[in-house]
């Protein structure tokens, strides 16, 4: 008998021995050798207002290399939303409690900001697949890749926007009132590195 008729006998529940469950299931497990990992670079361009502290995402460029693509459209929404979440903590995301209280103070999306549609523009996405022999697809993780990527190249866009204003450092979130802080604080210091006009 071949598995055909096998599958469609096992959905006939009157022809089935008492007790026995219709259905035709099989469950396998695969254990790797090894983790993967997927890597890549990310490139980002920011703009900073001295005026007000605002910080724009200018341009975004990602190449990645997640081994073998199965769907490049489910990757690159995957990626985009990565790099969404890692810029939204780089410049945005803070849970802020009340000093004396220990209230939460941003216990909705009223008072905890988050990215949206026109927060970044739309990052440029490519890929460089090298698949790795540790499993039967070549594939390397893929979710994490966007968020991993972003929040490092953010937030070093924003201090190399930054430097020339004397600012060395920054906390996260870079939100316009820290980095408006930062400004008015690098300018009442010396700047030891001048930068040329």
């Amino acid at each position: 008998m071949g598995i055909k008729e096998v599958a469609r006998a096992a959905f006939q529940p009157a022809q089935l021995p008492p007790g026995l469950e219709p259905g035709l299931y099989e469950t396998g497990t695969f254990a790797p050798k090894s983790d993967t990992w997927p890597n890549g670079c990310h490139v980002c361009e920011v703009e900073v207002d001295p005026d007000t502290g605002a910080v724009t995402v200018a341009d975004y460029v990602i190449v990645d290399d997640v081994g073998t693509v199965i769907n490049p459209l489910t990757l690159e929404g995957q990626v985009h939303g990565g790099v969404a979440q890692g810029a939204g903590q780089a410049l945005m995301e803070e849970v802020v409690y009340e000093a004396g209280s220990g209230q939460l103070l941003t216990a909705s999306f009223m008072d905890y900001a988050i990215p949206r549609a026109d927060t970044l523009p739309e990052p440029r996405v490519e890929s460089s697949p090298v698949p790795t022999g540790l499993n039967p697809l070549g594939a390397k993780g893929a979710g994490e890749a966007g968020t991993v990527g972003a929040l490092p190249a953010v937030v070093i866009a924003v201090m190399d926007a930054l430097a020339p204003l004397g600012v060395r450092d920054l906390d996260m979130p870079a939100s316009s009132g820290r980095v408006w802080q930062a400004i008015q604080a690098a300018r009442q210091r010396p700047n030891p590195h001048p930068q040329p006009e």
